[in-house]
């Protein structure tokens, strides 16, 4: 019984957790974002890069941002590795992981971008107040 109890409590906070809803595929995510006129926020990942991880744990989980996030951006997250899923023209770097903003009418950036360990609460807080 207690088990049950515990995997019912678990499975409440990870429902209810403050996270970043994620798209995994940028054409899906761009289409969705023109349909509701948002713009994106693109997250370009790595196979096996342990700053990525970091990122996504530390800044688009349990952040005050997120909720704001979620309600005024379609984001995807794009592997660098699966460069079929992505214009990699448009979001090329060799610095991981890398974060843009852009807009979904003409797919320009509406920020600069930010690299490694330049993505952090501060600098998207910022950048959220720009936009």
């Amino acid at each position: 019984m207690m088990k049950i109890l515990f995997a019912l409590l678990f499975f409440t906070l990870f429902i209810n957790a403050d996270h970043i809803h994620w798209l995994g595929n940028y054409d899906k995510a761009l289409q969705k974002a023109q349909k509701e006129h948002k713009p994106l926020m693109v997250l370009l990942v790595k196979k096996e890069c342990p700053p990525c991880n970091d990122v996504i744990k530390d800044f688009f989980m349990e952040q005050a941002y997120i909720k704001y996030l979620n309600q005024k951006f379609v984001s995807v997250i794009v592997m660098y590795e699966g460069k079929e899923s992505y214009p990699i023209e448009m979001f090329y770097s060799t610095i991981f992981p890398t974060l843009f903003f852009v807009s979904s009418k003409t797919e320009t950036f509406l920020s600069n971008p930010l690299y490694g360990k330049g993505i952090n609460a501060n600098t998207i807080e910022n950048i959220l107040k720009e936009l």
